[in-house]
């Protein structure tokens, strides 16, 4: 039957129809979508390790290149005109920050500790949060938190309206134009890309493998396990080196734990576009407009959930 559908029709009358599963649904169903896991999978990240050789970087490329876009060019024209052109395609190499072709980048920092100036280095990646405001407010449902806590974005729904970066306070996910189900859907209108970030190599951990950053480091900077025990071992090596912990508490708690030897207010950093902070952050899904959004989406997130099945199986047999 699906070979009779055209796809494009199909895609456009489910947008309607993910609106109508919006109104009728309930708030339990809601509220269910904005649970967390109990003790999700987490990763400590020992700063004082860290030598920058860059190793994590070129296994999170190879490991992850299946996934990265291939954009069709020309890009069709933006409505209104302003919306920006967002195209790393002729820039993969680059590896200095976040990008839809680098989801993992060695941030440089310089503090003073014992009256002497040192050089850290740090893998920056998605924070992967507890309660992501990502994950609950995609109006779409293209982002997504797994059973073991980690979040990702489903590139087949992603519609590339970067509502994710504006919510994620160290603004991480990264966008790429002209790939993505905007270009069947309404290509001068829609999204304009689709959004890319670390998922914690979901498919190497469903086979109970690790991370390949975590695989590759020769320093063993990285350490992964349920978020509990992760905790533990952070306060029991920021308690032996004297250190901080950032990443228990910010955003409400994230699931990349940092220890380093200089408290991170004092790390001197360059930050920007591609480059995250890292300063204190309250907890935004205690923002009442935040929950309520929340509340609003979850039953568009579910209805975009089932519309991606269907929309893969169309696919597959039109191939």
């Amino acid at each position: 039957m699906t070979s009779e559908i055209s796809r494009r029709a199909f895609l456009k009358s489910s947008l309607g129809a993910a609106g109508s599963v919006a109104a009728s649904s309930g708030l339990a169903r809601a509220a269910a979508a904005a649970e967390t896991p109990e003790d999700p999978l987490a990763t400590l990240i020992d700063v004082s390790k860290c030598i920058g050789c860059e190793e994590c970087v070129h296994a999170c490329r190879e490991s992850n290149a299946g996934k990265y876009p291939a954009p069709e060019k020309p890009f069709p024209g933006m409505i209104p005109s302003r919306v920006p052109v967002e195209d790393w395609s002729d820039r993969q190499d680059v590896s200095d920050r976040l990008t839809p072709y680098n989801w993992l980048y060695i941030q440089y920092a310089r503090a003073n500790k014992d009256g002497e100036e040192i050089e850290l280095t740090l893998p920056r990646r998605c924070m992967h949060c507890v309660n992501p405001p990502c994950v609950k407010l995609c109006p779409w449902g293209a982002a997504k938190q797994e059973e073991n806590g980690l979040s990702r974005i489903d590139s087949d729904i992603c519609l590339g309206g970067s509502k994710c970066r504006k919510v994620c306070p160290w603004h991480i996910p990264q966008r790429q134009t002209g790939v993505g189900l905007y270009l069947e859907l309404l290509p001068s209108m829609a999204g304009n890309g689709v959004m890319y970030k670390c998922d914690r190599c979901f498919q190497k951990i469903e086979k109970g493998e690790i991370p390949a950053c975590i695989e590759a480091c020769p320093e063993g900077v990285q350490t992964m396990g349920p978020r509990s025990e992760i905790l533990r071992t952070a306060h029991d090596l920021a308690g032996k080196m004297n250190g901080y912990i950032y990443g228990e508490k910010e955003n409400g708690g994230t699931n990349t734990i940092y220890v380093s030897p200089v408290p991170f207010d004092e790390l001197i950093i360059e930050t920007g576009k591609g480059r995250p902070h890292l300063s204190p952050v309250k907890n935004l899904m205690e923002n009442g407009t935040h929950i309520a959004l929340a509340l609003l989406i979850a039953p568009v997130a579910g209805a975009a959930a089932a519309f991606s099945k269907f929309y893969r199986r169309v696919k597959e047999d039109e191939q």
